[in-house]
């Protein structure tokens, strides 16, 4: 049970966090993985590290984590994108919507195979309906060429740790 919430509980908002209630934008300056970037907000500043709500993309070390962060680094180094704040999650990221050109960049990521609805106590997630149209067209890390079937991050994460 602990090792369960151990890969659960990193990646979800802390009851002790702070809350950003407002939504801002921002030019994306970096892009650490497929669901965590950095955005120099408005006025300047030092980038906010953002982790993209309702995803989870592969571990970098993962089958298929290097093309969810460089698709997510083709879509957005260097744009605007609108950051619509949550709360802070344990390693101190923003657990954000990131929408592009009025688009939702999680929506989009889960719905290329690039990651996985990001499921909570047998919840589906807010894209499950996106994940079940990228698994049955064998797209991105639901591709049949992969050696191996997906494993969902928190579980890769269980057996093999994080890749940092």
């Amino acid at each position: 049970m602990a090792a369960l919430l151990g890969s659960w509980l990193p990646v979800q908002a802390s009851s002790q966090a702070k809350s950003t209630p407002s939504a801002w934008s921002g030019v994306v300056t970096y892009v650490v993985d497929g669901d965590t970037l950095r955005v120099r907000p408005p006025g300047g500043g030092k980038p906010v590290s953002i982790r993209i709500s309702g995803i989870d993309a592969p571990e970098i070390c993962q089958a298929g984590g290097t093309a969810s962060r460089d698709a997510l680094m083709r879509m957005l180094l260097g744009q605007r994108v609108a950051v619509h704040g949550r709360q802070y999650d344990d390693y101190g990221r923003l657990l954000a919507k990131i929408s592009f050109k009025g688009d939702d960049t999680g929506r989009w990521m889960v719905a290329q195979g690039l990651a996985w609805s990001y499921r909570n106590r047998g919840n589906a997630g807010p894209y499950a309906a996106q994940q079940r149209h990228a698994r049955a067209a064998g797209l991105g890390i639901f591709s049949p060429s992969h050696a191996a079937p997906p494993v969902y991050p928190a579980q890769f994460r269980k057996r093999h740790g994080s890749c940092r």
